[in-house]
């Protein structure tokens, strides 16, 4: 077993057990995969007639804790109706822990909007940020490219936007391990005078930024994939759809593959010459290994899950949690924002 020691404090994670739509097994089993690298402290919110159990199967979590509760944000539930009546849910719970100093992060896989307004209001802004954001990581061509935001705000004016490329850079220094990482913004073109006057404006103020920010500049869609900047920065509306497109061609280009391979004698001869190959492309794309969205810009880390992962997935949206704990990721962007003001 790889334990990490590089820092003597251990890292307390609270995890909302009730939000998967495989069951409370998957998270469970995601925290035992990480636990078998690295020393943390789980603290599983839920039901705890359902978490103990569980518990003793696994083989590298001893330091954990449960908090019971029953109640959990339903799945189709609006943020707006679980801010009104989910204060003893799982979630809500969880993060009282982190806003209360109990945990240093929250990992949940329940329900996106109900998370989002909860954060908000739990944990509230950094001083200086004027929007959160989310934000997640992808594979590209040169490696791995992280993009906000992701859907937390539809719409976004210049401010937003300067704010968004700090925090981008500020988590993929420490999520992706890269020093100074180049950030630019989504537009329809990359010259100077395409876009509309937010874009023209929020570009020109991220370039004074050098202190904060590695500005390459304006970026197109079919740059993403291409891996030419670190960070992608974008309004919700358009970093939503971005993604989801991403997705879906993957997945798109997947099927094409298996179903190129069955058509014919010599195409399953084709496979199993390129079998090797073709299983190396799909560990780089895997969904699970990029598992893990936060909320940008909040007093305190918040990771969502994707619902619908596995126990590997929902252990690397774990992991993200930890290397931002370890990162000291918050009292880094606070010193980022308060430079920019």
């Amino acid at each position: 077993m790889v334990i990490n020691k590089e820092n003597n404090k251990t890292i307390k994670l609270a995890v909302d057990t009730m939000g998967a739509d495989k069951g409370t097994e998957v998270i469970i089993r995601g925290a035992d995969i990480l636990a078998s690298k690295h020393i943390i402290k789980f603290i599983f919110v839920g039901d705890k007639n359902i978490i103990q159990p569980m518990l003793l199967k696994t083989n590298n979590i001893g330091n954990s804790e449960i908090i019971h509760t029953s109640d959990f944000v339903k799945s189709n539930e609006k943020g707006s109706e679980a801010l009104r009546g989910g204060k003893s849910t799982s979630m809500w719970m969880s993060l009282n822990l982190v806003k209360e100093g109990k945990a240093d992060a929250i990992v949940s896989a329940g329900n996106s909007g109900a998370l989002l307004a909860m954060s908000y209001i739990s944990l509230r802004p950094i001083k200086g940020v004027s929007r959160p954001a989310m934000i997640a990581y992808f594979p590209t061509k040169t490696g791995q490219t992280a993009m906000l935001d992701l859907g937390a705000n539809i719409e976004c004016n210049s401010k937003n936007l300067i704010d968004f490329a700090i925090m981008g850079s500020a988590f993929s220094r420490i999520i992706l391990k890269i020093n100074n990482p180049t950030v630019g913004l989504l537009n329809v073109g990359e010259e100077n005078q395409k876009g509309n006057l937010i874009l023209q404006e929020a570009s020109s103020e991220i370039s004074k930024q050098s202190s904060n920010v590695n500005y390459f500049g304006f970026v197109e869609g079919d740059d993403i994939t291409e891996g030419k900047v670190d960070v992608i920065v974008t309004d919700g509306f358009s970093g939503n759809i971005a993604l989801k497109t991403a997705e879906g061609t993957a997945k798109f280009v997947t099927h094409l593959l298996e179903e190129s391979f069955k058509s014919s004698l010599l195409s399953k001869i084709g496979y199993l010459l390129a079998r090797k190959s073709l299983i190396n492309m799909r560990k780089k794309v895997d969904p699970r290994r990029y598992n893990g969205a936060v909320m940008l810009g909040l007093n305190g880390i918040v990771v969502k899950s994707h619902g619908s992962t596995d126990a590997k997935g929902f252990s690397n949206a774990l992991l993200v949690a930890y290397e931002m704990v370890k990162g000291d990721f918050i009292n880094d962007l606070k010193k980022k924002i308060l430079n920019k003001i």
